[in-house]
């Protein structure tokens, strides 16, 4: 995870603790904890960078709406990250 940009990270953790996520679902969550707009423009091209390095699955909720989900790489890349950062944060 280390190639990835913090907003990717927090992408990530956020599709991680919701349930088969959308798009608008994941930036009204981050919204609602960072305190910024998060535009459209910088959202779905980060989550697709997530879709195509294997960290999400992305799937179809209706025409307009996807879903996304932490893939089995993810929710490995998620431990290996929380592995790391209790060496240096162990509470």
């Amino acid at each position: 995870m280390f190639d990835l940009t913090g907003f990717q990270r927090d992408l990530l953790y956020v599709i991680a603790g919701l349930d088969r996520a959308s798009g608008q679902s994941v930036k009204e969550e981050l919204e609602a904890h960072t305190g910024r707009e998060i535009t459209h423009g910088r959202l779905y091209p980060n989550l697709d960078v997530l879709v195509n390095r294997g960290l999400v699955e992305k799937g179809q909720i209706d025409r307009r709406t996807n879903y996304y989900v932490v893939a089995d790489e993810g929710i490995e890349a998620l431990r290996q990250r929380r592995e790391w950062e209790d060496q240096y944060v162990p509470f």
